[in-house]
């Protein structure tokens, strides 16, 4: 059967030159790695408003996806909440496939052939991490980048879950999480005159009238192109860029290589709106009852170019009591807790209540696996959320001043009182990412729901999440549409509404 040869044999070659002891162990890890993108790209297909597509039919079998061309694609029952290697087939016409792709090679839609490569990256990237990931250790980790190591698979619903297409092989063993590097950060002096800071910029970055902007080392070597002075040492977290100093806060550098969907660096925009957005947090936290904490933005700056920017957040583990621990709910999956159905209630019950309670009082989250966290009692019972990264949340004026809260000096894309444009924000992001991945399906998934409602705040939005389908990111069609800016989204069938699994799947 066809394979992607160029991406899985340059990975291939590359190994056999780095690290040659894993090149067997990649090789083997190849089936499950075009299952596991094969099963998020059928998704996709069975799901996504994607232009081509003219009708979707589902039968005892499967789902028959019949093209605008008169094709028609088959593969098998999709639930859009499910995740793991489920798929590992599907038709065109008579054609079955296993690579996703081939597949979308010979769909020969409009910008097929980009996406296919990334991923044919995406299924190679994947055999790489899975054949270097640690064996699960009986003990829990001690610190916080260890829970972000045990993350090898990225996104748990893109096709482009662990697409690097700007990382050699060397780099990404250099630089991913899943592969447990200690990475040397360095720093680039700029003068002060020349410099946006936001917040508070610690002595240590400073060196007479420069500030010392901390680089990531790709970025100084393939974008920069210059040396940095060596500074810390520091563990990859799972959003690759921002990494972890031992006993210090957490650094989230520019790094402008496409990982995922999106090129990664931080605009002036994101430096100057950092301070505002913390002072705001603070505030609101302080009206969340204990449910929620968000990590406090120290200090940020930038050499105005989204090449050359930086900022310093608090570590969650700074928000932790004696006895507690925190891990990324994207590594919950790694763990025992969701088997149990009560673990996964309470669980669910606090995240929606905390990000309902935010959303009724202004903020909407962008509170996927990677940016919302967890505290767990000694016993392992959900005690609160953490919440890190403010970037990309959103903020609503008229909802703030409702409740007597005098909104930030900010302008731009954060800001937005449009009620479907929240409510996407925190219900895509919370219900069809973490808590979907947490749940693992969507039965399961809807399961929880039931059994927390009871105890949900009854708000407006509350009614609009039990009402109306669960509004998504459509991840596939925004990459076949790099003319079109910004998010694009898609209705998945409530997960209220889905029954139970009969085989307990």
């Amino acid at each position: 059967m066809y394979h992607s040869p160029t991406a899985e044999a340059e990975v291939a070659e590359e190994l056999a030159a780095v690290r040659p002891a894993l090149r067997d162990r990649c090789t083997a890890a190849l089936p499950g790695a075009r299952a596991a993108v094969l099963t998020r790209l059928w998704r996709a297909l069975a799901h996504e408003p994607l232009p081509w597509v003219a009708s979707r039919t589902p039968g005892p079998n499967g789902v028959t996806v019949r093209l605008a061309d008169g094709r028609a694609l088959h593969g098998p029952p999709s639930d859009p909440y499910a995740t793991g290697d489920r798929v590992t087939e599907v038709r065109l016409d008579r054609e079955r496939y296993a690579d996703p792709a081939r597949l979308m090679t010979d769909l020969a839609v409009p910008h097929a052939v980009a996406f296919a490569a990334e991923l044919a990256n995406s299924v190679a990237s994947l055999a790489l991490s899975r054949a270097d990931a640690a064996e699960p250790d009986a003990e829990w980790p001690e610190r916080d980048w260890e829970w972000e190591q045990r993350v090898v698979d990225g996104h748990p619903f893109h096709p482009n879950c662990r697409s690097r297409p700007g990382f050699s092989v060397a780099d990404q063993l250099a630089y991913g999480p899943e592969h447990r590097p200690v990475v040397e950060l360095g720093t680039v002096a700029v003068p002060s005159g020349e410099c946006l800071v936001s917040g508070e910029w610690p002595a240590e970055l400073r060196s007479g009238k420069s500030l010392l902007l901390p680089v990531h080392p790709w970025q100084a070597a393939h974008v920069l192109k210059r040396t940095a002075e060596p500074w810390r040492p520091a563990h990859p977290l799972m959003s690759l860029r921002t990494l972890a100093l031992p006993g210090g806060p957490h650094v989230k550098t520019a790094l402008s290589a496409r990982l995922t969907s999106s090129v990664r660096d931080i605009s002036a925009y994101s430096v100057r709106a950092s301070a505002a957005l913390s002072v705001l947090a603070a505030e609101l936290v302080g009206r969340m009852d204990g449910l929620l904490e968000v990590t406090h933005t120290i200090g940020a700056a930038t050499a105005h170019s989204p090449d050359l920017a930086v900022l310093l957040r608090e570590s969650p583990e700074a928000y932790l009591a004696p006895g507690e621990r925190v891990l990324p709910v994207a590594a919950l999956a790694t763990t025992a807790l969701p088997g149990s159905p009560g673990w996964l209630t309470a669980f669910t019950r606090l995240a929606l209540t905390a990000g309902l309670r935010l959303l009724d009082l202004g903020v909407a989250l962008e509170a996927h696996g990677q940016n919302l966290l967890v505290v767990l009692a000694p016993d392992d019972t959900p005690l609160r959320l953490i919440y890190r990264d403010l970037a990309d949340i959103r903020v609503s004026p008229a909802r703030l001043a409702r409740h007597g809260i005098s909104a930030p000096e900010l302008t731009g894309r954060l800001v937005t009182d449009d009620e479907l444009a929240l409510r996407r924000k925190l219900f895509g992001s919370l219900i069809g990412g973490a808590l979907a991945a947490t749940a693992g399906s969507g039965p399961a998934l809807g399961a929880a729901l039931r059994a927390a409602l009871p105890d949900l705040p009854r708000t407006p939005d509350l009614v609009a999440l039990c009402e109306n389908p669960l509004p998504v990111k459509a991840l596939t069609l925004m990459r076949l549409s790099p003319e079109t800016p910004g998010d694009l989204w898609t209705e998945l069938p409530s997960p209220f509404v889905l029954e139970p699994d009969t085989n307990g799947q």
